[in-house]
Order: C-alpha cells, then structure tokens, then sequence
C-alpha cells in the first residue's frame, strides 16, 4: 500500500527533472544563438547604469553670506568669474509653477523624456526656420552638466539616454532643484537665487508671480535681459505665461492683473556687501560655499552708518582708518562686524583691520589688576605709588606727564596711568603676568616676556581687536556663569569667537576652580573700569552720560598711532580700533577722543543690558581703611564694611596710618626722652613717605603733613626726606650745546617738614641749602658723583649720580 505513492511521487520527481533538463538546454540554445545581441544589451545596460558622473556638476560656486535670519548680506564671485550661488535647499513654489508650465507641463509624469514633445519638436524642425528643443527639464539639466556640447540629434539622442537614468538616481525634486541652481541667465548670472538677487534684489522665496515668470522665460532666452533691446518681447512672454497661469487657474483674476503691472528686470542690480571684510573673510576661509552667519543685519547696517559717520569726522584729521567688532558674551558669536572704514581704495579700505596686530596701548591693564585683585596683592582701592619711576634705563611717564604720588588702584585704572601699571606690573612679576595672557589666547604674543619687558602693560606687544575683545567677552562670561549657574565655572571660557550661527562653542564640563581669575576679582575689575575713564579735567566729556552701564577701557599706543576702546555689558562686548592702516601717528589719535564716542555710540544701538550681578560667594566683607584703601590697622581712624574677593584677606594692614605724639598743645611732635609722658597726646596720622608726599600734597590740599618736633625733641625717623631729581638708577643726559662742557641741571628733593633747612654737596663739597621749596641748580660737566643732603636735624641722604652727554648714550 506505501510503495505505489513512493513509486508515483519519484516518477513526478524523474519528469520535472526531466523538464528542468529541457528549459535549461533551450535556454543555453538561446544565449547561444542571441548572444551578440544579449551582450550589445548587457554593454548597454551597464553603461546607462554608469553614465552618470558622481557629481553631475564640478563648477565652482560663489561663496554667499547670509545674516542670521538668511537674508544674503553678501557674496564673491566664482573661481571661473561666474556668478553662481550654491545650491538651493528648494524651489520656490511660485518659480515651480511657472517653470513647469512654461518649459515641462508634464514634468512628474514623464521617465525623463516627452516622446511627443520630441516628436512636435521634429515636426516643427523640418516646416520651420526657427528651431525646437524639445527637450524635458531633465534633459535640460544633463545638458548644462555637459558643458551645452551643440544641438545635434546625437546629441539629443544622450541626453535622452542620460535623462532616464537621472530619473532613477534622482528624485523629481531634486532635479527641479538642479535646474533651478545650474541654469543661464544672461551674462555671468547662473542659478534662480543668484539671478534674484541680481535682477530684482530679493531672495527666490520672495519673488513675486511676475518676477517668477520673468525668471522663467530667461533661461530660454537669456539675451532679452539686456536693457534697451528686445523688452517688448520679454514683455510679451512674460504676460502670456501670466495668462497661462490664470487660465489653469493656477492664479485668480486679480493676482493676474497685479502680476501684468510689475516691471521687467533691467540690468543686473548690485549684490548686497553690508560686511564686506567678513564676506572676504569668509571666502578664505570657506571657499564656495553658503554660509549662515551670526550677523544680526539690522545693527550691522547701523555699525556701517555709525563708521560712515566716524569716518567722516576723523577723515578731517588725516585719520583713515577704524574697525567695530560687537560679540554676544553669552553664546561668544559675532553680531556685527565692520572690517575698516568707507576710506577709499588710497587708505586700504579693503584691509581687515580686525583680525591684524596693533600694538595694544593699554588694553591690558584691567588683566593686570584682575591678576592683582585675585591673589590679594591689592585691594579695589588701595593706594599704589604714582612718583617718578626708572628701571633699568626704562623711564615709564603718564599720558598728562604729571603725578599724584599715591592714587587708588581702581582709580589708577580707570585713568589709565601708566607709571601704577609698570610698578604694579614689578611687583607682580613681568613673567608671571606673560603666562596668564598665554592662558586667555592671546596668540599674538609670540615672543618671550624678555622681548617686551615692563613696556608690555603699555602697549608694548602687538594684539587683534579679535583678540582683545574675545578676552573682555570672556571675562563677562566667566563672571556671568559663577552667578547663574551655583558659583562654578567653564574650564575653556577663553574660546575664539565663531561668525558661523550654527558653530556651537564648547566650553567645557562645571568646576570649582576658576579658568584663569576668579568672579570676585572679575567683578571688582568691572567696578572698577565702570568709573569715568578719562584723562584729568574732562568731567563734563559727553559719552559718560550713557543710557546703560558698560566696563570699559581705552587704549592709545606710541606715537599716536593707534586708538583703542573696549567695553563689556553683561550681554555684550564691543570693541574699536581707529588709526591708519599704513601705520602713520596723527595728533589727537587717542583713545579717548577718537574711538570712545564710536564705543558709545555702538552702545546706545543694542539693547539695554543691566550691569553685572555681585558675585557674593567669591567676595568677602573686609573692614576697609577709608583713606588708604588697605585692610584696616588698629591705627586708621576712619573704616568701612566693603565686599572685596575672598583672596583679598591675604592683603596687608594699613602702613600709611601711624600713631605719633603729640604736645598738650597738638602741634609738635614729642617722644619720652624729651617730654613728660602724662602730658604727651597720642593720634593716628596718615603719613605718606616724602616723595609720595611730595606729589600727593599737589592734587590734595587737605593732606596734613606731620607736624614739626618740639624744639629740644631730636627726630626718630628712618629717613623724611628722599632724592626728587636725580631719581636713584638714573643717568642724567646733558645736551651737546655748540661745544660747551657744562650745563645746568635742577637738584630737587621732597622733606616730610615743610620748615626743614637742606645743605647740599656733590663729592664732600658744599653746594648751598634751600628752605621750604628744595631746589638747587647746579652747573654740572659728565662724569660721575656722589650727591648728599643733610638737614637742620642731622638726617643726611645720599646717592652716586652719572651724568654723560646726550651723544655718549
């Protein structure tokens, strides 16, 4: 019973082998027999799946700049001197109805060729004079991407070939959109955005339904274009697409009629340049390509007005030159950037001012007093010494040339003086500070610290605008993230910035430690810099009524060459550079009078910005000598509670204030070998050493000197009085005079009493005594001496002198 299927299922088995055997046979007798043919289709068939190129166009592009809302605020033409913009994300609607209907109505229903637009087009070809194309907006594109090899029927023939296997690689869309990016349009303008902006000064997206049938008909025609010549033809084009439109009913009646009113394009409109230094920027260092930056356009046309403006003031002055950067503190992007004045090609306009070195003036300052302010080697106002200074032969002076003897840190740093910052920066050491400024990027500095020396604080080493005011931005980012984010910090605040909106910064992971200073000292600095910045005697200079309160620091450098002015808000940081590009000083070219009022005036366009808020978990309350700035002692008189960085307990007591005493009359000074103990009246006094005192009682008429001592009460001080002029290291230059060995120098000397008798002698000889004001003139040849003074009490001070002619140094 199981052996019949068994025997039935193997017979069925033996059959279909048996067929399989037979299909297999004819088949090969069929390659056999077609095999010419079948390898002609197979060769074919492989060389239309690879007749494609990779990448269908290799022209270069123009590079394109966008603002942040991806409005074009300028561009640079291609490598092969086309105006090509890069491709588009995506045809405008409008421009697709039209083009569609004009060249291909039948686009997304044809594989890539209109047999029957082919076959009109022959018709057509052979009874006309004028010829047809024919030809599918996919065959179009292949065209383009073929260079336009002539239009012969062989031709047509591989482009139709080429065509088909576009359609399969790509999508409708996306062939729309290479058309829409690769096609002619008279002259130099190829591609829809590109001849937009050309033709009508508008983005594709934003072309009307009769500018979008203009830009459709062009391609076809691209001679009409040209003004003057064939417009009632574009004209009559144009209005017949329009009726077109209307009568599929792709418009309505009314947009039809508007549409029939627009002007034709004329010729090519200029492409918009509102950042040209960024644009050509940005064409080095992003070739060809689109770019989206961070520009906010409305306040980069207000920074362009603003340096037209400016310009026109300084240009007055021979002065050709300035540049604005503005950066976002927050995210560290460029939101307006203005390269160079509208100087003309004769003051190299065309320079990017702001990513070139300048040497820096004394935009360092506020680093060096942060540096300060942090490891607690000064308080916000402790006094610092503002006397005549030499070091090594190196004679710093302050802008006015004057001196005040002792001055506020703070105050010395709002004015800017120079003579603190060299000391301070002595104090602080030169290498020490050079390691802090590598820390923030300032690549600029690329030398030792020895090749600047002390000069580096004014100015003596080179930096960008770039540089300085990505440096400022930091600092406000760095105090800004303690306050909002639990007093930590961002270990790489110091970033350089990015022009590129969708470029985001890495800042790095939360930590304790600060980056470089803490807030508290950050904080400090900005109080500090908030003060009137401005030389002596110009309390009614106009820019300091600003709407808003801003950091900031001015900067003028030797010569008068370059001008300087940064400033901070907590949202924004602003910098500006005036001078002339080739380098030459003018009068006047300082910081405060030329690149200031470019400072406020940039200010007053951005939004409000509070000031910043107190960082109170990296400050600490201090009881504060009033007048001396320093951490109280027990001997100063007047005190106050002030928050100052937690470091800030390093610093030292007050030494300014001392206790003396007095007579039971309060007006000389006594001590117990001369006076009766139970009558002696004991006072804290602020005393400045004599040559601190020398310049203090200038600018401070309520100083009170120490009293005189009793007649009969010898002094008990170190040393009251101190050498004025010459200063100690000093070599003095005598000028060679029509051949005359001699000339007359002044012998100054400041005495803490103001009715002490000084004698004076150069080498054990008697020179003469002066009273009340001590100057001597001395008739002096070279050589060198050793200079004494003795006073009526018997304290003598001396000091070996040098004095060479001006041509032996």
């Amino acid at each position: 019973m199981t052996t019949k299927p068994e025997t039935k299922d193997n017979g069925l088995k033996w059959f279909s082998d048996v067929a399989w055997i037979k299909n297999i046979a004819t088949l090969r007798n069929t390659l056999a027999k077609h095999k010419i043919k079948i390898s002609v289709l197979g060769a074919i068939l492989v060389l239309w799946l690879f007749c494609l190129p990779k990448k269908l166009f290799e022209d270069p592009t123009s590079t394109v700049v966008n603002s942040s809302d991806g409005i074009l605020i300028g561009a640079r033409i291609a490598d092969d001197g086309q105006w090509r913009f890069p491709q588009l994300d995506s045809v405008p609607k409008r421009f697709e109805e039209c083009i569609l209907l004009f060249e291909d109505e039948y686009f997304y229903r044809h594989p890539g060729f209109n047999p029957i637009s082919i076959v009109k087009a022959i018709g057509h070809n052979l009874t006309k004079k004028n010829r047809r194309g024919g030809s599918t907006i996919t065959q179009q594109v292949i065209r383009l991407s073929r260079k336009n090899r002539g239009r012969t029927y062989w031709e047509k023939c591989i482009e139709i070939f080429m065509a088909t296997r576009l359609e399969l690689g790509y999508s409708k869309e996306e062939i729309l959109n290479l058309y829409a990016s690769h096609t002619p349009y008279g002259g130099n303008v190829v591609g829809l955005e590109t001849a937009a902006w050309r033709y009508f000064g508008l983005p594709a997206h934003e072309l009307s339904w009769g500018q979008s049938a203009a830009l459709a008909i062009l391609p076809n025609a691209p001679s009409l274009i040209f003004p003057g010549r064939n417009e009632q033809v574009l004209l009559d084009k144009r209005n017949r697409l329009l009726q077109k439109l209307r009568d599929k009913g792709v418009i309505d009646e009314t947009t039809y009629e508007l549409a029939l009113e627009e002007p034709l394009p004329q010729k090519p409109m200029p492409l918009p340049d509102v950042a040209p230094h960024l644009t050509e920027r940005i064409r080095n260092e992003h070739p060809g390509q689109r770019i989206t930056t961070s520009i906010e356009r409305p306040l980069q046309n207000r920074l362009n007005l603003l340096a037209e403006r400016h310009y026109q003031q300084l240009k007055s002055n021979e002065i050709h030159n300035l540049a604005i950067l503005v950066l976002d503190v927050e995210t560290r992007k460029v939101l307006g950037y203005v390269g160079n004045s509208p100087s003309g090609k004769d003051h190299a306009n065309y320079v990017d001012i702001i990513t070139k070195n300048r040497s820096t003036g004394s935009t360092l300052k506020p680093f060096l007093f942060a540096s300060l302010l942090d490891e607690g080697i000064v308080l916000p106002h402790s006094l610092v010494e503002d006397v005549p200074t030499v070091i090594n032969g190196y004679h710093p002076q302050n802008f006015d040339k004057k001196h005040v003897g002792a001055v506020p840190a703070s105050r010395a740093l709002s004015r800017s003086l120079n003579v603190p910052a060299v000391r301070l920066l002595r104090e602080y050491g030169l290498q020490k500070f050079y390691n802090k400024l590598k820390k923030m990027n300032l690549e600029s500095l690329d030398r030792p610290s020895s090749y600047y020396g002390l000069s580096l604080i004014l100015g003596g080493a080179e930096s960008s605008l770039w540089e300085v005011t990505q440096t400022y931005a930091a600092l406000a980012s760095t105090l800004n993230y303690f306050v909002d984010h639990s007093s930590t910090y961002r270990p790489t605040e110091f970033l350089e910035p990015s022009y590129l909106l969708e470029d985001k910064l890495d800042f790095g992971e939360q930590q304790f430690d600060p980056p470089i200073f803490g807030a508290g000292a950050i904080y400090g600095t900005f109080q500090s810099m908030m003060e009137v910045n401005r030389p002596e005697g110009s309390e009614n200079w106009q820019f300091f009524d600003s709407s808003q309160p801003i950091a900031w620091k001015t900067g003028t450098s030797f010569g008068f060459k370059d001008a300087w002015a940064v400033g901070t808000t907590p949202k924004y940081t602003i910098g500006v550079w005036v001078g002339n590009a080739d380098g030459e000083g003018r009068p006047g070219l300082t910081g405060i009078t030329a690149a200031a009022p470019i400072l406020f005036d940039v200010l007053d366009a951005l939004p409000y910005s509070n000031w910043f808020q107190e960082p109170f978990d990296d400050l600490t309350e201090l009881e504060v000598c009033t007048q001396s700035g320093y951490r109280a002692s027990v001997y100063c008189n007047e005190t106050q509670k002030e928050y100052v960085p937690t470091h800030g307990t390093r610093s030292g007591p007050c030494t300014y204030h001392q206790q003396i005493f007095l007579d039971d009359s309060e007006q000389f000074r006594v001590h117990s070998d001369c006076y009766p103990l139970e009558d002696m009246v004991a006072q804290n006094w602020f005393v400045l050493p004599p040559v601190l005192e020398y310049y203090y009682t200038t600018s401070h008429p309520n100083y009170a000197p120490l009293p005189p001592y009793l007649d009969g009460c010898s002094s008990m001080e170190s040393q009251p009085m101190d050498f004025l002029y010459p200063k100690r290291n000093e070599t003095i230059l005598l000028p060679k005079d029509l051949g005359n060995t001699t000339s007359d120098i002044v012998l100054k000397l400041a005495h803490q009493q103001s009715n002490a008798i000084v004698y004076w002698y150069l080498d054990e000889t008697y020179l003469g005594k002066t009273e009340n004001f001590h100057e001597l003139i001395l008739d002096i040849k070279p050589g060198d001496y050793v200079l004494s003074a003795t006073d009526h009490l018997g304290n003598r001070l001396e000091q070996s002198i040098q004095v060479r002619l001006a041509s032996e140094n």
